[in-house]
């Protein structure tokens, strides 16, 4: 680490250095990113992208009185660095560490907190007007991707934007990469405008071939301007009420920074289109973006390797081969994702099974009234989303689906804690907010062969089913090659024990089986939330004096809740312990550790099954040592 960046505590150090000196700044910066990342893992390509950009933003707005609204906010490492937090860059991702995305709690310059996209311009925008509200002289900034502005909801704040009279700047930052390649109109639109070549074809030609007739020149005219606005795109944005400016260099500081400080100067609503590429400045990452996304720890020198023993297989890897066997077997299946081909496992399914792939970019309500759409007419259609993900369109999942009882598989990928990637993608409410909805059934698999049989089972139903795992790999239960469900809405006994029965959703079953084999107790594979196995459930009831719940989601309107209510309706009154995640965002962290904090591992149910029912059990309740 050089002295320039050392001394730059906060934006103001950044503001008393020469423009001459912010170059030597953004190489430091762009060292300092590739060093910690390397170490932590995280988000690499799309930080090394926005290096000049953030140095720029810093050194012309007054931060934090001007307001930076990071779209996404996973490049944001550099904007991390420069505001006060350059120490704890080790700290990145890991649990009591820095956030991956901008938190409003971590620091004053993280003026919103951001980690789904498409959210930035609508909340700079609130900004902006607040101060207007307050008579406060101060801009706010939106930074949103290429990739983030396929989503309707930016399109409906640039359209509240443009009637308004305040101090909003949008930048976009466009790199022609989101996670997965982009797709859409707009993408084609802004290719077509940076390339050039289909405006000075259209231009060139009305000109030249129509110069041999006059009375038609003007008509060449308004062609050539037609033309224009199809791949100019002050024209969209301006129609929104922007001044639209740009393409600039988004690399390039000798005109990031001077186009800024005119653009402060400026009255109105502005839009300023930069282009960047992600992964600029380390080779490896600049020719495979993809790869470079999310790394896991490497060395830079070397770059990413594969491991010399290949990984057990993970369940989005599992799902992603059970849809191309499925797809070989049925033609009416599709494949739907928004925007996450990579992520929830589609790539060879696109690759082997291309017309029936849609990636509808990051527009999870489009995807899921989409999905109902195909159904509508008798395909099958699947959408690979996260659960997280899947919140965003809850009411195309209730109003178009559900209530319309359309056969639309969602393979929940991500289900209950993620890890690094904290509170804003766990998946922890799916539970609790598809069982809830008539029509809709919920599949718990308990590992990686279930996982494709429960896959099987849910694509067989005549109603939308979700299917929930997590991320990552499972116990390593090997897969079976066939395409046979499981019973609809059935569970099994794993364990015969005596005294109390575990009543697992999920992957949850194995530390309970754990458990069970320590305190020789029954354990119960429920398999699905909804329909609730209740033969099951009553006939456990019988014969244990007690029963736990245990899932890897909340616990509010959960599985566990829908035991209780269950046991209610059969007049059963029997004592029920419900372990899951509590009523709290959980944060970012090494998921083991955390599932540990939540007391959802082997020796945290362990420990809350002694201290409930120790006496029950004929077992000293732990003590809060032990329990530690």
């Amino acid at each position: 680490m050089t002295s320039l960046l050392e001394s730059i505590q906060g934006p103001a150090d950044l503001r008393r250095l020469s423009r001459n000196q912010l170059k030597s700044v953004a190489d430091e910066l762009r060292a300092c990113v590739l060093d910690n990342v390397s170490k932590t893992g995280g988000h690499l390509s799309s930080n090394l992208g926005t290096v000049e950009l953030t140095v720029a933003l810093h050194y012309v707005f007054d931060t934090p009185r001007d307001r930076l609204v990071w779209d996404v906010g996973h490049q944001t490492y550099p904007h991390k660095i420069l505001t006060g937090r350059r120490e704890r860059m080790p700290t990145l991702r890991q649990l009591g560490g820095l956030s991956g995305f901008p938190q409003r709690a971590e620091s004053e310059y993280d003026t919103f907190g951001t980690a789904h996209s498409s959210t930035s311009i609508s909340a700079a925008l609130g900004m902006a007007i607040a101060a207007r509200q307050k008579g406060e002289d101060r801009h706010a900034v939106a930074i949103i991707g290429d990739g983030a502005m396929t989503a309707g909801m930016a399109f409906e704040a640039l359209n509240n934007a443009g009637v308004e009279d305040c101090k909003l700047l949008v930048i976009l930052n466009d790199n022609d990469m989101s996670i997965s390649p982009p797709v859409g109109a707009l993408n084609r639109y802004l290719a077509q405008l940076m390339s050039g070549q289909f405006y000075a074809a259209a231009k060139n030609v009305g000109k030249n071939v129509l110069r041999v007739a006059p009375p038609l020149l003007e008509l060449a005219k308004r062609l050539e301007q037609q033309a224009k606005g199809l791949v100019v795109p002050a024209t969209l944005f301006e129609k929104f009420g922007f001044n639209y400016i740009g393409p600039i260099d988004g690399h390039d500081l000798d005109s990031l920074v001077p186009t800024l400080e005119n653009i402060k100067q400026l009255k109105g609503p502005q839009f300023l289109h930069v282009v960047t590429r992600k992964g600029q400045g380390y080779k490896l990452a600049e020719a495979d973006p993809v790869a470079y996304h999310g790394p896991g720890k490497f060395d830079p020198a070397v770059g990413l390797v594969k491991p010399a023993t290949p990984p057990r297989p993970t369940f989005t890897q599992v799902f992603g081969q059970w849809l191309c066997d499925m797809a070989a077997q049925d033609q009416r299946l599709v494949g739907i994702t928004p925007a996450m081909r990579e992520g929830s496992g589609l790539v060879e399914f696109h690759q082997r099974f291309p017309g029936r792939y849609f990636d509808v970019g990051i527009a999870e309500q489009h995807a899921v009234t989409f999905a109902a759409g195909l159904a509508c007419e008798g395909l099958k259609p699947v959408v690979a989303i996260y659960s997280t993900f899947l919140q965003r369109a809850y009411d195309q999942l209730i109003h178009d689906v559900a209530i319309q009882k359309l056969p639309v598989v969602f393979a929940l990928d991500r289900a209950g804690l993620v890890g690094a990637d904290g509170a804003t993608h766990a998946g922890a409410y799916d539970i609790a907010y598809t069982r809830c909805i008539p029509n809709m059934s919920v599949a718990c698999p308990a590992d990686e062969r279930e996982c494709r049989q429960l896959l099987s089972t849910a694509y067989a139903q005549d109603h939308p089913v979700t299917v929930r795992y997590p991320r990552g790999a499972g116990v390593g239960v090997a897969t079976e090659p066939g395409l046979e469900g499981l019973p609809f809405g059935r569970g099994e006994v794993r364990r015969q024990g005596k005294g109390l029965a575990i009543l697992a959703f999920g992957t949850l079953l194995y530390p309970a089986l754990q458990v069970a084999e320590k305190l020789d107790l029954t354990v119960l594979n429920m398999r699905w939330v909804k329909p609730l196995d209740t033969e099951l459930l009553l006939k456990a009831a019988a014969e244990h004096e007690a029963l736990v719940t245990l899932e890897e989601g909340c616990l509010m309107g959960g599985a566990g809740s829908a035991v209780s209510e269950a046991l209610q309706a059969a007049g059963v009154l029997k004592p029920l312990l419900q372990l899951g995640l509590p009523d709290q965002f959980i944060e970012h962290g090494d998921p083991a550790k955390l599932l540990a904090l939540q007391g959802l591992d082997a020796a945290g149910v362990e420990a809350s099954i002694l201290r409930r029912f120790g006496a029950l059990l004929g077992r000293p309740q732990p003590t809060l040592k032990a329990v530690a």
